[in-house]
C-alpha cells in the first residue's frame, strides 16, 4: 500500500511523476473539515490497489510553490499523472469506489 503524506518540493515532485504506474495526487488542507473523510477513502483506495499505484497527499499549506505551479484552487484536488503527465484533474471529494475506477483506467 501506498499512503505517502509528506510535504513534497518540486525537484521531488518531478521524480514521483515520473513512473509508469498512476500516482493519485490529493491537495488537501488540515485546515479543511473534510480531509478527514476523504483521507479514509484515500486509504481504501491505496489498499485496493496495492503496488499497482500510489496515493499521495500534498498539504498546500507546506507546499505552497508545488500549490500555485499546479494551479490548485479549491480542496481536495484530486490529480492522477502516470509517465510524467497529468492524465486526470478534479476538484471536490470523490469516494473511494470512484477512485479505485478512475485510477485502474491508467494501469
Amino acid at each position: 500500500m501506498h499512503l505517502i503524506n509528506k510535504p513534497q518540493h518540486m525537484s521531488k515532485f518531478g521524480e514521483l511523476i515520473d513512473v509508469n504506474i498512476p500516482v493519485l495526487f490529493d491537495f488537501y488542507s488540515e485546515l479543511d473539515e473534510k480531509t478527514s473523510e476523504m483521507h479514509l477513502a484515500l486509504r481504501d483506495v491505496a489498499a485496493a490497489l496495492g503496488d499497482k499505484a500510489k496515493v499521495i497527499k500534498i498539504e498546500v499549506e507546506k507546499n505552497r510553490e508545488l500549490t500555485e505551479a499546479l494551479r490548485v484552487k479549491t480542496l481536495p484536488t484530486l490529480i492522477i499523472y502516470k509517465n510524467g503527465e497529468m492524465k486526470w484533474r478534479q476538484s471536490g471529494e470523490q469516494d473511494a469506489a470512484t477512485l479505485i475506477t478512475i485510477v485502474q483506467e491508467y494501469l
